[in-house]
């Protein structure tokens, strides 16, 4: 993948340049269409690109002012990055290196070369190492939901705090910092701490389990809804205001927050995760709220008449 991200910061910076012609836009198409990799790696350019849009000024630098040259184009990358250009090229380390992923307010489902499903949520990003042995999915941020297809090997998924080991299962995996979450929805899964490799939890259809690198917490009943978002939908059933905003700022960019005065009103409904703002706009006509808006990526809950 580091070379096709190089071949699309080579397109990118050609597409910019003045000499730029209508045949430089059809090559540049015709390699946007050649492999689904391409596409992957220039959305994720054009992700880059939006995240260094909205860098505080005195700070902010964008690909269009390297675009003299690719050299300079990659130190904007590796400054993103926070590793230099050296860093650059010690790129495995970087989660742009992630066999999958997806963007804030995106969702994605693959199947995989065994036949299980995997899907992604917003900002997700995994890596997948099946071999002779085992089957292992590493979740390095976001959540997944792994549906398991019949195979000799075992399939398991692994988060900062630990394993999760699938008993022939449909599960969704949570990672939050300092702590993973899982929920079962068929089957059961056993959960293995890191620090504590003795305390292994079974997990059984309809259960969830909370669980850090050294503690695995109490089993709870799964959200009836837990696994809606696989949908494009959040379901609420009596939760407090400043929760709901908290889930539905994970769908998109920038700042979405809630003041503190009205964190504690409590609502229930179900919201499409497609259209965050129309999710807001149902807040002000159901509380007495209002959404005070100081750019696109700029936004907070707060009292009506505050």
């Amino acid at each position: 993948m580091k070379a096709i991200l190089a071949e699309a910061v080579d397109w990118y910076v050609r597409l910019h340049d003045s000499d730029a012609t209508e045949a430089t836009r059809v090559d540049w198409r015709n390699w946007l269409s050649a492999d689904r990799r391409h596409a992957e790696a220039w959305a994720r350019l054009e992700q880059l690109q939006h995240r260094l849009g909205q860098a505080p000024a005195g700070t902010a630098h964008t690909l269009k002012s390297a675009r003299r040259s690719r050299r300079g184009a990659l130190k904007v990358l590796a400054l993103l990055l926070g590793v230099g250009l050296a860093g650059w090229q010690g790129y495995r380390a970087s989660p742009w290196s992630a066999d999958y992923a997806t963007r804030v307010g995106q969702r994605r489902r693959l199947t995989l070369a065994d036949g299980s499903r995997l899907d992604l949520n917003t900002d997700t990003q995994v890596d997948v190492r099946f071999d002779a042995n085992q089957r292992l999915i590493q979740l390095r941020r976001g959540e997944i939901l792994v549906e398991t297809a019949k195979d000799a090997r075992p399939l398991s998924v692994r988060t900062a705090e630990g394993r999760i080991l699938a008993l022939g299962t449909r599960f969704g995996v949570r990672q939050e910092d300092g702590l993973s979450r899982v929920a079962v929805a068929a089957h059961a899964v056993e959960v293995r701490p890191d620090q504590a490799p003795g305390r292994v939890v079974r997990v059984d259809a309809g259960q969830s389990l909370a669980f850090t690198a050294d503690h695995p917490g109490p089993l709870r009943p799964m959200a009836p809804d837990a696994q809606a978002w696989t949908h494009g939908m959040l379901v609420a059933v009596d939760w407090r205001l400043a929760d709901l905003v908290a889930e539905l700022s994970r769908y998109r960019p920038g700042y979405l927050g809630c003041a503190e005065q009205v964190g504690g009103l409590r609502l229930s409904g179900a919201f499409a995760l497609d259209d965050s703002d129309a999710a807001l706009a149902n807040l002000e006509d159901s509380l007495p709220v209002r959404v005070r808006r100081l750019t696109p990526y700029w936004v907070r809950v707060e009292a009506r008449g505050a």
